[in-house]
Parts: structure tokens; C-alpha cells; sequence
């Protein structure tokens, strides 16, 4: 496997450093896989061309966004992301049992967080390919249809990420090792607010 160097706004090749130096903004640091992803400006450029649509025109809360990339992140079995996920669901405001179900691959109990996660996941399953009764189970948890095409947006952000994080398998930050997860959902998240010095920004 080839070593990938983890940029940073400073190291990141020219054209890779704004979109770097605007996700460090965000979070309030580079994360590990958007430093790999620095590697590729095309890469790092689109991702945060994506990241801002979804965070800044989106209609989901921040806590609904986490939700929907931490399910993703189990999804696609990629461990540096679900660590990621849990640590800003938790600071969002998803109860600790909601986060600890999603990273057993099962269900939240909340009726919206629960179609919205089991919508995420039917998408990365059947590749986009909904069936009627997938497109139901989410509009009758209170959500419209036009939010289906929103969720394909953190589908594609979690794939630039979560593929990138499998690539070049990037080291878990201090931050989030609280929340390691081994990939059969051990490891339960431990809270994280935002009185204990590991904020990390949202998403």
C-alpha cells in the first residue's frame, strides 16, 4: 500500500490550499483524511465544494447530518469515519443510544433519525436504486421527497471520504479515539460535550 503524506493548509499542494484551509475553518483543525485527501486538489476541491452545499443550503439539522454520515460511515465499514461521526453526533446532540445503535448497524429509536439512517444505508445497498416502499418509509417519518436527493448529497461526501480514509488509511486523531470502533460496533461511543476540551467543529 503507498504512504500518503497528511497535508496540512500549509503543505497541501497550491491549488489544493484554500478548500484545505476552509475545512480546517470549519472543523477547527485539518482532519487526517482531508489532509490525505490534499494529495488530489481535485479530490479535496470537490469534497468541499460538497461539504458546503450540504452544511450551508441543506435542510437537515446538524445533528440529522451526523446521523446520516456516521450511517453511511458503518455502511461502508471505514473506522476512522465512524469514530469521526460519533464524536460530532455526540457533540450535536444525538443521544449517546442513538449513536451506540447506529454503530451496531442497527436503528436509532427516534422515528425521524431512524428513517433517515435506514434511507442513507437502502441507497449505499442498492446503489441508488429505491423502491417505492423505501421512498415511503421516509416521507412518513415527516420528511419530503425532495430530502431523498439531499441524502444522495452525504452519500457522495462520505465516499470521498470513507474511500480516502481506506486508501490511505489515515491515523485516528486524539480526539476521537474515545470512540474507535472495530467494525462489529464495539467500542461504545463515550460522551462528548462540549465541557471536556475535544469540540472538534460541525459538519
Amino acid at each position: 500500500m503507498n504512504t500518503y503524506t497528511i497535508h496540512t493548509a500549509e503543505t497541501a499542494p497550491e491549488s489544493a490550499r484554500q478548500s484545505v484551509a476552509g475545512l480546517s475553518a470549519a472543523f477547527g483543525f485539518v482532519p487526517n483524511a482531508v489532509g490525505a485527501m490534499a494529495n488530489s486538489p481535485a479530490l479535496v476541491n470537490a469534497f468541499f465544494a460538497a461539504f458546503g452545499q450540504f452544511r450551508g443550503l441543506g435542510t437537515f439539522s446538524a445533528g440529522e447530518r451526523q446521523v446520516l454520515l456516521l450511517s453511511n460511515a458503518v455502511a461502508n465499514d471505514c473506522p476512522w469515519a465512524v469514530a469521526f461521526h460519533s464524536t460530532l453526533a455526540l457533540e450535536d446532540g444525538i443521544p449517546q443510544e442513538e449513536v451506540d445503535a447506529i454503530r451496531r448497524r442497527e436503528l436509532p429509536e427516534d422515528p425521524g433519525l431512524s428513517a433517515l439512517s435506514a434511507l442513507t444505508r437502502t441507497l449505499i445497498d442498492k446503489r441508488g436504486r429505491l423502491d417505492e416502499a423505501d421512498a415511503k418509509a421516509f416521507t412518513a417519518a415527516g420528511f419530503e421527497d425532495d430530502q431523498i436527493l439531499e441524502v444522495i448529497t452525504g452519500v457522495a461526501i462520505s465516499a470521498m471520504a470513507n474511500y480516502t480514509a481506506h486508501v490511505t488509511r489515515p491515523p485516528l486523531e486524539a480526539p476521537f479515539q474515545a470512540q474507535a470502533w472495530d467494525g462489529n460496533g464495539s467500542g461504545s461511543a463515550k460522551g462528548s460535550g462540549s465541557g471536556n476540551g475535544n469540540a472538534v467543529g460541525a459538519y
